[in-house]
């Protein structure tokens, strides 16, 4: 019991430390407005403006 406390505490710690802190935010700051995309079926359902990033239904041809 006490070695799955330890690990538990250490696999929070961890967390904290090196995912939340440091991963998280790095990641979001590289990724950019790409963090904040929103599928057109997810936008739909929610009843917003799909992301404008997600590919266009029919492609418009170029002459």
């Amino acid at each position: 019991m006490q070695e799955f406390g330890f690990g538990l505490a250490a696999a929070i710690l961890f967390d904290v430390t090196l995912i939340r802190a440091i991963l998280v935010p790095s990641l979001m700051a590289l990724f950019g407005r790409y963090n904040w995309w929103l599928p057109s079926p997810m936008a739909r359902f929610v009843r917003v403006e799909p992301s404008p990033l997600a590919p266009c239904a029919a492609p418009v041809p170029s002459e």
